[in-house]
């Protein structure tokens, strides 16, 4: 497959003229081969955008840049060539725009006299180096047959990760010819008859890359959350949505989920965020070390920055660029978590675009396809048997934030997202005043993922016991303090007064969790159950001394009861050990009471 110029900076199949402009949507006239998502190039400075319909000779187009200074009867060039995006070696590390403009390349060109490189209007460069060479490491040999996913060879991308060169969709045949030593991504490494294959290839964003066939969701993709992989897991290939209002720690939760994971690429697509907050992620994720591999955590990173401050339209194609990026390493047998934060702004451009075409509103005045655009994303994560040879398999995992106004969640985003994701994490205004981090609402989140036999089988045989015995007493605790705020406590029995004891110790002790605590921002599944049984024993110690008409508040009042609250700065190695003696310590300490 030879190289061929991005779609967004390729030659004009067609040249036509501005002839209505309204905010980020230009109506473009003379294109009468304009075809329903193309890309095209808008007035003199050839601003990217694209096709979103076409009306009696008429182009609409929604542009990806600010169209101020934009004059009716400045050309349009169709590009002949739907939005997609590069994908090849250089991936890894690197931050680009809404429709894959490598952010750090042209701040590099940006010329600014105080200090803050602006990138100017219209300014493109090739989403992956052209000047690089990459060591190809080839898995084929003349005369081998191969077919659409065979791997190629290798390109050791980074040190964490090593990239596989990949026969794209639609081409099979035998090989012809093999490259070996540096090449750069638009040089051939493999023939397949007489069509050059290079290590870079292109996808549209809107098409699904194909797969095999799918596969069961019947592993969780582990996040070192306490409050998430113990009681409300997702699996991996599945979606989870976290709707919260603002200052809930979505985005802190969203950053942990990537820091700490188990996946083995992480796609970061920040729309329409505050430019402060994705800035400080810049800042810090060069300098954390990956403690799956001791690498530079950005060396297993793909961002995707479209901040508040950048066109309005690049935010409904950074959801795309970002999922696309995903799929195409999950064909190489990786498990890739995408985080999207956040889908609320995402379907505000939708209204905003929607308005400007003077389409009918729908709930709250967002476009009636809303909720098609947000299933035809979610539904694209999975997990699959790869195209191609042997039993490669691969996963795409999607936690999309929801900022609803006011957080209320019966808005249109967080409901339709409900409907799609099946691992629901609520943020809850209440515990972020409190200070109850991270503020996952345990009466209102939930999943749908029956991964209880995994973690039986792979951490603990009780594990499944454990989680239902957590969630039911939060779920009595809660019934509880309603009575409480009506009557006050002492209106409830001591074995009552027990579960109080035992959420409080539960609450602050294990679902409570510092994302910027060296040692606990992220617990490994051992050491979570080993702190649930902790707490476990805790109640049936305290059951069994009010039992022997022990009163609660000697209960409550018992030193060892305060020793919970240092299990999450236990080391891992010593977990084990640490869990028995304190068990032990409480049984005879409630005892002697």
């Amino acid at each position: 497959m030879t190289e061929t110029r991005a779609p967004v900076r390729g030659q004009a199949a067609d040249v036509g003229t501005v002839h209505a402009v309204s905010g980020p949507v230009v109506t473009a006239r003379g294109l009468p081969a304009a075809r329903l998502y193309n890309v095209v190039l808008v007035g003199h400075a050839r601003l990217p955008g694209e096709v979103i319909r076409l009306d009696a000779g008429d182009a609409v187009v929604q542009v990806y840049e600010d169209t101020a200074g934009l004059a009716v009867g400045e050309p349009v060039a169709d590009t002949g060539e739907q939005l997609q995006v590069e994908l090849g070696p250089g991936l890894l590390g690197s931050i680009f725009d809404g429709i894959q403009r490598p952010l750090t390349t042209l701040a590099r060109r940006a010329d600014d006299p105080v200090g803050e490189p602006m990138i100017e209007r219209g300014a493109s460069a090739p989403s992956l180096d052209r000047s690089r060479a990459w060591l190809f490491e080839p898995d084929v040999a003349e005369g081998d047959e191969v077919s659409a996913g065979d791997v190629l060879g290798t390109v050791q991308e980074t040190g964490a990760l090593g990239h596989r060169v990949l026969v794209p969709p639609g081409v099979a045949g035998a090989v012809t010819r093999v490259a070996r030593g540096q090449v750069r991504v638009d040089e051939p490494v493999v023939w397949i008859g007489a069509e050059p294959l290079t290590l870079l290839s292109r996808w549209p964003v809107r098409l699904r890359r194909p797969i095999a066939r799918r596969l069961a969701l019947d592993q969780p993709l582990v996040t070192g959350q306490r409050a998430i992989d113990s009681l409300f897991p997702i699996a991996r290939g599945g979606a989870a949505t976290i709707p919260g209002g603002f200052g809930t720690g979505k985005t802190v939760l969203e950053q942990s989920l990537a820091k700490w994971s188990h996946a083995d690429v992480i796609v970061y697509v920040a729309c329409g965020e505050r430019g402060n907050e994705l800035t400080e992620m810049l800042d810090e994720f060069p300098t954390l070390t990956d403690p799956r591999t001791g690498s530079p955590l950005l060396e297993r990173t793909v961002i995707i920055a479209n901040t508040s401050n950048m066109p309005v339209a690049a935010r409904e194609a950074s959801i795309y660029t970002g999922i696309t990026i995903a799929e195409y390493f999950r064909d190489q047998g990786r498990d890739v978590a995408v985080l999207a934060d956040s889908t609320s702004r995402w379907g505000e451009a939708l209204r905003e675009v929607s308005s400007r075409l003077e389409e009918m509103p729908a709930e709250e005045g967002y476009p009636a396809y809303l909720s098609t655009r947000l299933a035809e994303f979610y539904e694209r994560a999975g997990a699959v048997a790869c195209l191609g040879g042997g039993e490669r398999t691969g996963s795409v995992s999607i936690v999309g934030a929801v900022s609803p106004a006011g957080g209320d969640f019966s808005e249109p985003i967080t409901q339709h997202s409900l409907r799609l994701a099946g691992t629901f994490w609520g943020l809850d205004t209440n515990l972020a005043r409190r200070r109850h981090f991270p503020a996952i609402d345990w009466n209102r989140s939930y999943t749908l993922y029956d991964l209880d036999a995994w973690f039986d089988d792979e951490v603990a045989p009780d594990w499944h016991a454990q989680r239902a015995w957590v969630l039911q007493l939060l779920q009595q605790e809660s019934s509880l303090l309603e009575i409480v705020q009506l009557l006050g406590a002492d209106s409830l029995a001591p074995a009552e007064r027990v579960v109080l004891e035992t959420g409080r110790l539960l609450r602050e002790d294990f679902l409570q969790q510092s994302a910027f605590d060296d040692v606990d921002a992220y617990c490994a599944l051992p050491k979570q159950h080993q702190m649930l049984r902790v707490v476990h024993a805790a109640h049936d110690a305290m059951a069994a001394a009010v039992a022997r008409d022990v009163p609660v508040e000697t209960l409550a009042a018992a030193p060892v009861l305060r020793e919970p609250a240092r299990m999450r700065s236990w080391p891992d190695a010593e977990v084990a050990g640490n869990a028995d003696a304190l068990v032990e310590r409480i049984r005879h300490d409630l005892e002697e009471l």
